[in-house]
């Protein structure tokens, strides 16, 4: 028996973002556009750092003044007084720190979402189809509230701890300069730690970033496609992917946070074994007279101070090392720039719209096929006021079509216009503005009646708006709404059924009222009666436009005066139904058996 082939090797995952420090100026751009909140901050950061390292001063007064021989009792008061004084100037210079502090994350984050938002509807369809939409959402969330806690805390805390442990360090020189330079020399044990375990928690933060942007993505695939599930009973295989993939979290999550965990216990360890030796002289020096008590008293307290700055600084490490991961991503996204964008001197369509619509000699493969051409040297000439039928087998080719009119693609090759411009030339959103499609698969948005028939003509007044529902068989089940048009229509509409659904959006294209009318099978989810009056509707708006219909029922387009029949991205019949049934090729096998079905 032949050995088994070895398996072939596995791909080379994708290269992952660096994570530095310097990807923190993504953060920085956004924030700084705020310079009044960022200075009233600072100044409360700078104003509670020094009324924290006053406090070992005043100490320092008490003990010298209050506890030597033949001390006055009623002067003391006044340092206490003063005491307090720094105390409220801590509590308020701290609270106005925060709240602005607090206030600039939050800002920071709501112009981060809205901005990568922004980028995000400026890509075309084919970049989402290499990016899963539920992990991009899950940079929005999780990524977002990463940066909101560095902006509103983290660097806070780092500036904050920074400023008592520099500040604190030159008040200790001050009071016992050997004392302090042997606190100095031990910095460098506690910071050689902190670069060689950071380098392990960048990489251990971004795997549990990634781990998490899964939990999200599968849950919002699980949950969108719930009915699915349970229909086919796979609740029990999807708790466990989920299970698994939280499992993956945590122990991602682990391994991040015990590093930590290790690296903070050796970092403050170190710190306080080097304080504990430090003040074993100092209390010798108190003994031989070389150090008043008030200063080794104010010593010990801003030694303290100096040491959980610094042992606070090691945890802050890694929560910037955390957002630079997060920074990083969000970066990606705001550096994408789409492929299809309008040029530097846009050719204006002209006035008024014609609805002309031509294809000339176009080939085209889809980016995550290119092996495919799902149309090959492919020509069509629409006439304005003409109405074309495309009809044929799945993967014809038909929806493309819609897809390069709408300009969401680029031909390979071959040209394609509107109105005799080159869409090329022309700004994609000219050209969009002048089209109305109903697709095959409804979008209804998780918003109002009123909201999901406004996407067609947003300014639209209610009249219109029942004009057009009147008009696509919709008035009758949207009146018996318990809101009306105001009515909440749930999560992708789950408040309808697939043909009221499928009538919402013919509303919204008949609402936009385009001198282009795309039609994917617009009459597929409605019972006879409902197809036979959104029919009479639809014929009576293409009196005056220009219709491309793609059908794969053909009683919806027999009537239409050219028919189309595409096969392998090519068009192989055309004609009106009568021609092409007595041609006996491929419409009249599929007319023979739809419409034997049928009978």
């Amino acid at each position: 028996m032949a050995e088994p082939a070895p398996p072939a090797p596995a791909a080379p995952p994708p290269p992952q973002p660096r994570r530095k420090l310097s990807n923190l100026r993504v953060i920085w751009s956004f924030t700084r556009r705020y310079p009044l909140q960022l200075i009233i901050a600072i100044v409360a950061l700078v104003t509670s750092s020094a009324a924290t390292l006053w406090i070992p001063r005043t100490f320092k007064q008490v003990v010298d003044n209050g506890f030597a021989a033949g001390a006055d009792p009623s002067r003391i008061g006044v340092y206490f007084e003063g005491l307090l004084l720094v105390v409220l100037l801590l509590a308020v210079a701290t609270a106005v720190r925060f709240f602005f502090v607090s206030w600039l994350g939050e800002r920071t984050v709501a112009d981060m979402r809205t901005a990568v938002h922004r980028n995000l509807l400026r890509l075309p369809p084919k970049w989402f189809e290499e990016n899963r939409p539920s992990e991009i959402a899950s940079r929005l969330t999780s990524d977002t509230a990463i940066v909101e806690q560095v902006v509103g805390s983290t660097v806070s805390t780092a500036l904050r701890n920074l400023l008592t442990g520099v500040g604190g360090i030159l008040y200790l020189f001050a009071l016992a300069p050997k004392i302090a330079a042997y606190l100095i020399v031990g910095l460098p044990i506690v910071v050689i730690p902190i670069v060689w375990l950071g380098g392990r928690v960048r990489n251990l933060s971004r795997s549990s970033q990634d781990r998490v942007a899964d939990i999200g993505a599968i849950a919002s695939e699980t949950l969108g496609a719930m009915r699915i599930v349970q229909a086919f009973g796979q609740e029990k295989r999807e708790a466990g992917r989920f299970h698994d993939a939280v499992t993956r979290s945590f122990a991602a999550a682990q391994r991040r946070f015990a590093l930590r965990a290790v690296m903070t216990a050796l970092v403050i360890g170190l710190l306080f074994t080097a304080i504990t030796l430090i003040m074993w002289d100092a209390v010798s020096g108190v003994a031989e007279g070389r150090i008043s008590g008030g200063s080794i008293t104010a010593f010990v307290i801003t030694a303290g101070l100096v040491t959980g700055s610094f042992g606070a600084l090691t945890e802050v490490y890694g929560d910037l090392l955390r957002a630079s991961g997060a920074a990083s991503r969000l970066a990606e996204l705001l550096a994408q720039e789409p492929d299809i964008a309008p040029p530097a001197n846009p050719v204006a369509l002209p006035l008024p719209p014609r609805g002309a619509v031509a294809f000339d000699r176009v080939t085209f493969r889809y980016p995550t096929r290119p092996e495919v051409a799902v149309l090959a040297d492919f020509s069509l000439d629409v006439q304005p006021g003409e109405t074309v039928a495309v009809v044929g087998p799945s993967g014809a080719g038909k929806s493309t079509l819609f897809q390069l009119l709408q300009r969401f693609y680029d031909p390979e090759s071959g040209v394609v216009r509107v109105d005799g411009v080159n869409l090329r030339d022309a700004d994609p959103a000219d050209v969009r503005s002048r089209m109305a499609i109903v697709p095959q698969e409804t979008v209804i948005f998780a918003a109002s009646a009123r909201d999901n028939l406004r996407y067609g003509a947003w300014d639209a007044s209610d009249e219109k708006l029942w004009a057009a529902a009147e008009a696509a068989n919709a008035a009758d089940f949207l009146r018996d709404l318990p809101q009306g048009l105001d009515t909440f229509l749930g999560e992708g509409g789950a408040r309808l059924s697939g043909g009221q659904r499928q009538r919402v959006a013919i509303a919204r294209a008949l609402l936009r009222d385009a001198p282009i009318l795309l039609l994917d099978e617009a009459t597929s989810a409605l019972d006879a009666e409902s197809e036979r009056l959104v029919q009479d509707a639809l014929e009576r708006l293409m009196r005056d436009r220009t219709t491309l219909v793609i059908a794969h029922r053909l009683a919806t387009v027999r009537a239409a005066r050219r028919i189309l029949v595409m096969e392998e991205g090519r068009v192989v019949e055309s004609g009106n139904h009568a021609d092409l049934v007595a041609k006996g090729g491929i419409y009249a096998r599929l007319a023979a058996l739809q419409f034997h079905e049928s009978a």
